[in-house]
């Protein structure tokens, strides 16, 4: 989470995923439609903005390059020679996706997850089946914004303009599709990496470690309350999924032919950031810590925490909230007076009493509530900001049932405080370390290396698509997660 003015936010995002169709001709002669191109081209950076950025230039190039050999056998016009742009974000999410105008994204968490260049072929295989299969067509973005902002569609303004304030949009950016369109795409992915010469199998290999992945996650859940959409939600893994990859795999080439290229791989993603990226801010448990902007608070428990690139979304039953910041302006009753009429969109005005001063932790802050009347009924909006130095303000907006104010969310206004430079200097990512199995290691005793204070056995082996009797061969390679340095 780098702040953005949260104020800034309000026109991003609005196009994204809506057009009715990416192609235009017929067979061998088809060809993304220069409109769609352009609007993903205008869209792009603000795109990459969301998810944190791009990995570094050669780690984004080598993805690029696998998807370039599997992307010239979708039959699209100038497949290979820029028709389609592959890019790799800096994102802590297990997705990918693709955008219609040959605009196809993956994520480091995702490709670091992988165990060879055919899985990354296979994944980027299924986007450009969705771009090539034209499954935008007649559709409507009906991604995930983030709670917050589904809650605030057609909730305090009867527009989607609150939505577009939602810092990380961006993170549930996807055109939901249909299951037979998920079966095409498994298909054309499968298809094209064959005919780029990979190992058809790595699509149900890929997609056995994300579900074990989504498992592993699921039983972490409680401890670790993070909320962010993945690959499994916008591309269901239903239960026969792996098993048709493998029937289709065996159609179209002898079982287990084709290159697997594992050494590229683990090469390409040898040091790769793994989970949050501290420049962003890390979630440890229900804390939110921001080394770089020295703050953290902590969220009610059972609450996830979201972190995107300019705002942190924190969700629950009983609440949404959303954090974030910028320029202090005119002090803050003028600075929560905006953020009102961000909430607003420009549709609708809030109305809301002078806000109140207090004191958090050491910190000047001020905080008002208004009552907002929706079509599903009546609302406590609140804004809490907390001036951070002499120029700069931080601010939860919150979102609780009517008559309750903050609700929830009281511990967590009051837990908003500076970080020493020690305590941020002891804020380190945590990286993947390649490396190779001695005669004296085991599963056991290689997980005990991972840089997680639970679930070590069950993190070694879901990364490394192991189990727990699994007998690893000297000399081969495993992936570790470690703590690096910033």
């Amino acid at each position: 989470m780098k702040f953005k003015m949260l104020l800034a936010l309000t026109a991003s995002f609005t196009t994204i995923g809506c057009a009715t169709g990416g192609l235009t001709g017929q067979g061998d002669s088809r060809s993304i439609s220069q409109s769609a191109r352009q609007s993903a081209a205008q869209q792009h950076p603000e795109v990459v903005a969301e998810f944190g950025g791009t990995v570094d230039a050669n780690r984004n190039a080598y993805v690029a390059g696998v998807g370039s050999k599997v992307a010239v056998q979708s039959g699209i016009q100038g497949a290979g020679s820029g028709a389609y742009t592959i890019t790799t974000l800096n994102s802590p999410v297990l997705n990918a996706f693709a955008v219609p105008g040959g605009y196809v994204y993956v994520t480091r968490q995702l490709v670091g997850l992988m165990d060879d260049e055919a899985e990354l072929a296979s994944v980027l295989g299924h986007e450009i089946g969705h771009i090539a299969a034209d499954h935008s067509r007649g559709r409507q973005n009906r991604g995930i914004l983030t709670q917050l902002g589904a809650l605030a569609i057609g909730v305090l303004t009867g527009s989607g303009d609150l939505a577009q304030l939602a810092g990380t949009v961006g993170q549930g950016l996807f055109l939901s599709y249909s299951r037979s369109q998920e079966y095409e795409a498994d298909a054309l992915g499968i298809r094209y990496m064959t005919a780029a010469g990979y190992d058809a199998n790595a699509s149900a290999s890929l997609l056995a470690s994300l579900g074990a992945a989504e498992a592993l996650d699921s039983r972490i859940a409680g401890n670790d309350q993070r909320s962010v959409p993945s690959w499994a939600r916008t591309h269901p893994l239903s239960d026969d999924r792996v098993q048709r990859a493998n029937a289709l795999a065996s159609q179209v080439q002898r079982a287990g032919a084709g290159v697997r290229n594992r050494d590229q791989l683990l090469n390409a993603i040898d040091g790769m950031t793994w989970d949050d990226d501290p420049a962003q801010g890390v979630v440890r448990g229900n804390r939110f810590l921001h080394p770089d902007l020295r703050l953290e608070f902590s969220v009610p428990q059972g609450y996830g925490i979201q972190n995107g690139s300019s705002a942190v979304s924190i969700t629950g039953s009983n609440g949404q909230a959303q954090f974030s910041g910028g320029p202090l302006g005119g002090g803050l009753d003028a600075y929560i007076g905006q953020v009102f009429q961000a909430l607003a969109g420009g549709q609708a005005q809030i109305n809301f009493p002078p806000p109140q001063t207090t004191t958090v932790n050491g910190i000047t802050a001020a905080y008002s509530t208004a009552r907002a009347s929706t079509r599903q009924g009546q609302l406590d909006v609140t804004v809490f900001a907390y001036q951070w130095d002499s120029n700069t303000a931080y601010h939860f907006a919150m979102i609780t049932p009517a008559g309750s104010g903050l609700g929830p969310f009281g511990s967590m206004v009051g837990s908003l405080d500076r970080l020493s430079a020690s305590e941020a200097a002891a804020i380190r990512p945590r990286v993947i370390d390649v490396v190779t199995v001695k005669a004296s290691d085991t599963v056991q005793s290689l997980a005990g290396r991972m840089a997680y204070d639970d679930y070590k056995l069950e993190r070694f082996l879901v990364l490394n698509s192991l189990s727990a009797n699994s007998q690893l061969s000297p000399g081969s390679k495993v992936k570790l997660v470690v703590y690096g340095n910033r």
